[in-house]
């Protein structure tokens, strides 16, 4: 699914010569090309390689073994494969294969090859691109050397989509006077890609992400005259027809427009036409940034690109900081290191400054003003990146959190939460929020996620899980005391939500409810327009937008008279629940560590707000709480990050987010189909981490199907598989996750995993995972496995069937994993809901007399008995890094099974020796007197 242009991890030759039998085959066999290629990406950068390659052959002449008309006939084979790619892009694009044609019909095989070599390794190292002004020809782009460091740095280039049925003569027009329009002033350069119809249009937005502006012609057709069969095969479905041809302009033009923002809304979109531009103006929607009368020149919409551009390219506060370090100062404040004075003239670390380089020292200040800004009350160039990071991500205010997203979560709980109001949390999630939930005084329903003990890990909270826990406190009467619904999106292990389901039948029930969705892995989703409608922030508009519709009144009438009058708890569970459009509130809020997934540096997090009563309802208490846990001294390099990172993400977070999921699918396919890695390792697929009850689609491989089926799947599936986080089963390897993580990866080869459990490891692609790194994991992989037949081959009958049983028993996983017990009627101030005072439990065991320290074999024997015992403190082994206890929890016999199995080097709250830290049964008597 990654449609990007090539990049500097271009395959060797090996690889290309493997891979262009692929490239043939693609063409022509229907049944394998999916199974080849998982993007349009993939697909021309070999296909361009074996291009390379064979006009190579060609030029070398006829050997004795060759005759020269079978690589003719593969290089017409390459020219049809190419076309419909090339339509998409400005370079090489239909000019550069135009020249190769153009070459290979007049015979010159030695300047064809030598075009076509230029041309690949213009297009795989991404050279093209580094050139002052924009290539009038392909030629232009592939013969600059890279630019000295006292040369120019070359301007940002991008491509500019216009959609319009125009002949060549045309277009040539319009590509002469864009380029004439050009200045030595201006920040960045473009070339042009030109879309007759709606269908193209579609597509090449799908495929080139080097798109960052669409110029919405007057006459376009609906659908594409080009032979579409290869890229089509990727996209089936995604580009879906505009209005009839008989629509006036106007409507074809949104309809256009509102598809490609849906599939890219960082896109600036323009529209030129020759009508009355005053009226079309008056009916275009906010999704079009100026409308131009055609005859009227191009100078405006020129500029007007180059502005759309440099809004997006603003960095203010990053700016502010680097030129806050060039100017001279005198520090008489805090931070001696600040301009690196303490650092440069000492004898004893002078390595400090030699390591990290002198700009870091003088951007450090204390300094709020001076051309710089407070994160506590921004009023410049800081409030300025926030709001800019609030339109990236679609939110309606962002702040930026320089200490994690552990502290986002806290600041979100406290701003929202009241002591005394009723919280539904996953028990699995992240333990600050346990520790947020502990400190706002929140009375806690935990929820269950379905487990898989077989891998020892859990899923994600079922929407009936959730339903029927609201459902049973509006039977208590407690639903007023209800204030918020925590989840986290994407699990852990990848498991994704679909919020907009889930917030929907929840405000069905409590029309006010807030939601915070802990996104700490999942900020790069955003920028990926099947993983965009899952997150928070989408789907809050989607919701917004769905209820001030005319006609879902009327939709909801229906609903409700199909559900009856008084409709029971059992039938509430058994309907997708719509909500009151009178009465329904949307008030969405998500944390994001941006480090994890985008470009920052580490502990720089955002919470980005999309909250109706955020004004009236929680802009004060926000601030307070945001007071509460931000330092006064930020660190500002975390900021310039997070300024820099949203720049990044907005320009070319498409394209990045495109290669992640390649190498994910790269990686996937190089162990399980590798002859003898796929013995001992497996990828657990959606099927096996997702039951079959959750996935309406049907769709087992959305990855594996291209963009629409995994579209089909990530809009209908309760839950879907994240591609990116790649879970490996070891278990046949008969070595445990942690020994595998330590001893073998990490202290052998430096292979950092994410995390384990006894029989996983949990990979992850990111935006800077490139081929070469998932090479050395294979590399690594084999010799590992390759060294554990070696041992076994060794082996004695006896320690092979101490092998064969280890291995028997990793495969078939850990104790079962247990659900939350209870809290004991001392912290549960209701008698028949689960809800449990957290902080009421967590302070009392600050009192010594009222604990005490029980070995396990004693509280298993207790709990035999029929005693309660109860947690002291928070019990967290790591893996799988979620509190099996929490404090005024019973301990259960479930819970001591499956502490008992655990393997695991790390648990916080526990130590073996001195065993559990429980509450006295004293002082429980005395709690519930």
């Amino acid at each position: 699914m990654a449609q990007t242009a090539g990049s500097a991890d271009a395959p060797s030759a090996p690889q290309r010569d493997a891979r262009s039998v692929a490239v043939a085959a693609a063409h022509t066999d229907e049944v394998t090309f999916p199974g080849v290629y998982n993007s349009v990406r993939q697909l021309r950068a070999d296909a361009w390689n074996s291009l390379a390659e064979l006009t190579r052959r060609l030029s070398l002449g006829p050997s004795a073994d060759s005759r020269p008309e079978p690589l003719t006939d593969q290089l017409a084979e390459l020219f049809r494969l190419l076309t419909p790619i090339e339509n998409c892009y400005a370079f090489p694009g239909k000019a550069g294969l135009g020249e190769l044609r153009r070459l290979h019909e007049t015979g010159d095989r030695r300047r064809l090859a030598e075009r076509a070599d230029d041309l690949n390794l213009a297009l795989g190292t991404d050279t093209y691109r580094n050139v002052s002004t924009a290539p009038e020809h392909p030629e232009e782009a592939v013969t600059e050397e890279p630019s000295s460091p006292h040369e120019p740095a070359a301007k940002p280039y991008f491509e500019v989509l216009v959609v319009g049925d125009l002949d060549e003569t045309e277009e040539q027009a319009l590509r002469e006077t864009l380029r004439h329009l050009r200045r030595a002033e201006d920040e960045f350069v473009y070339d042009l890609v030109v879309a007759p119809s709606f269908e193209d249009a579609v597509i090449a937005a799908l495929v080139n992400p080097s798109l960052q502006a669409v110029v919405i012609r007057r006459r376009f057709a609906n659908r594409s005259r080009h032979d579409l069969q290869v890229v089509r095969r990727f996209f089936e479905g995604t580009a879906a027809e505009a209005l009839p041809e008989e629509d006036r302009f106007e409507q074809r033009a949104q309809a256009l427009g509102a598809r490609l923002l849906e599939l890219r809304p960082e896109l600036d979109l323009y529209l030129m036409t020759e009508g009355a531009v005053e009226r079309t103006a008056g009916t275009l929607s906010r999704g079009f940034a100026r409308v131009f009368h055609a005859r009227e020149g191009l100078l405006e919409l020129h500029l007007s690109i180059l502005h759309g551009i440099g809004e997006r390219y603003t960095a203010p506060f990053f700016t502010a900081l680097r030129a806050h370090s060039r100017r001279p100062t005198g520090v008489f404040h805090a931070l001696p290191i600040s301009r690196g004075t303490s650092v440069v003239g000492s004898h004893w670390i002078p390595e400090m400054a030699r390591f990290y380089g002198l700009n870091i020292f003088l951007a450090e200040t204390s300094a709020t003003s001076g051309g710089l800004d407070s994160l506590l009350e921004p009023t410049g160039p800081l409030r300025e990146a926030q709001d800019l990071a609030a339109r990236a991500f679609g939110a309606r205010q962002t702040y930026f959190v320089t200490n994690g997203t552990s502290t986002a979560n806290k600041i979100v709980v406290q701003a929202l939460v009241r002591p005394g109001d009723i919280v539904l949390v996953d028990r699995n999630c992240h333990k600050s929020h346990h520790y947020g939930l502990m400190l706002a005084g929140a009375h806690v329903v935990y929820l269950d996620a379905y487990p898989m003990d077989q891998y020892g890990m859990y899923g994600a909270v079922p929407v009936e899980e959730i339903k029927r826990k609201l459902l049973m406190l509006r039977r208590e009467g407690l639903l007023d005391r209800v204030r918020l619904l925590l989840l986290t999106n994407c699990t852990f292990d990848g498991i994704v939500y679909n919020p907009a389901r889930v917030m929907e039948e929840c405000l069905a029930l409590k029309p006010d409810l807030a939601f915070l969705w802990d996104e700490a892995w999942f900020a790069f989703a955003r920028f990926h327009p099947v993983y965009r409608r899952r997150t928070a922030m989408a789907a809050a508009r989607e919701l917004t937008d769905r209820y001030r519709d005319a006609d879902y009144a009327g939709q909801y009438a229906a609903h409700r008279e199909a559900l009856g009058d008084d409709p029971d708890d059992e039938t509430l569970l058994g309907h997708r629940l719509m909500p009151d459009p009178d009465t329904v509130r949307i008030r969405v809020y998500a944390t994001q560590s941006t480090h994890k997934t985008l470009t920052s540096l580490r502990q720089g997090s955002m919470i980005h707000v999309f909250d109706q009563d955020f004004r009236h309802k929680a802009a004060e208490t926000f601030h307070e709480a945001y007071m509460t846990h931000t330092s006064t001294s930020p660190n500002y390099q975390i900021l310039a990050s997070l300024d820099l990172g949203r720049r990044q993400a907005v320009l070319e977070g498409f394209e990045l987010v495109q290669k992640q999921l390649e190498q994910a699918g790269v990686l996937r396919d190089a162990i399980d189909q590798h002859p003898v890695l796929s013995r001992y390792l497996h990828f657990l697929t959606t099927p096996e981490l997702i039951p079959a009850r959750f996935r309406s689609s049907g769709v087992d491989q959305p990855l594996r199907t291209g963009l629409a089926k995994m579209a089909a799947a990530w809009e209908d599936d309760e839950f879907v598989l994240d591609p990116t986080r790649a879970t490996l089963h070891i278990g046949r390897t008969g070595i445990d996750g942690d020994t595998f993580k330590h001893e073998h990866l990490m202290d052998r080869y430096g292979v950092q995993v994410n995390k384990t459990t006894r029989n996983t490891l949990l990979f992850m692609t990111t935006i800077g995972t490139t081929r070469s790194a998932v090479a050395y994991l294979i590399e690594v992989l084999v010799k590992i496995v390759e060294e554990l037949e070696e041992n076994i081959e060794e082996m004695s009958p006896r320690e092979r069937a101490l092998h064969h049983r280890r291995s028997a028993a990793l495969g078939a996983g850990s104790a079962a994993l247990p659900d939350f017990s209870a809290f004991h009627a001392a912290f549960r101030p209701g008698v028949h809901t689960p809800e449990g005072d957290l902080r009421k439990a967590f302070f009392l065991a600050y009192d010594d007399d009222k604990c005490a320290y029980v070995m396990a074999d004693e509280v298993a024997e207790a709990v035999a008995a029929g005693r309660e015992v109860v947690s002291a403190t928070f019990v967290t082994p790591y893996p799988p890094g979620f509190p099996v206890l929490v404090p005024g929890q019973v301990i259960n016999e479930t819970v001591l099974r499956y502490m008992g199995a655990l393997d695991t080097r790390e648990i916080h709250g526990y130590r073996p020796d001195t065993g559990y830290r429980v509450f006295t049964e004293s002082a429980l008597k005395e709690m519930t007197a």
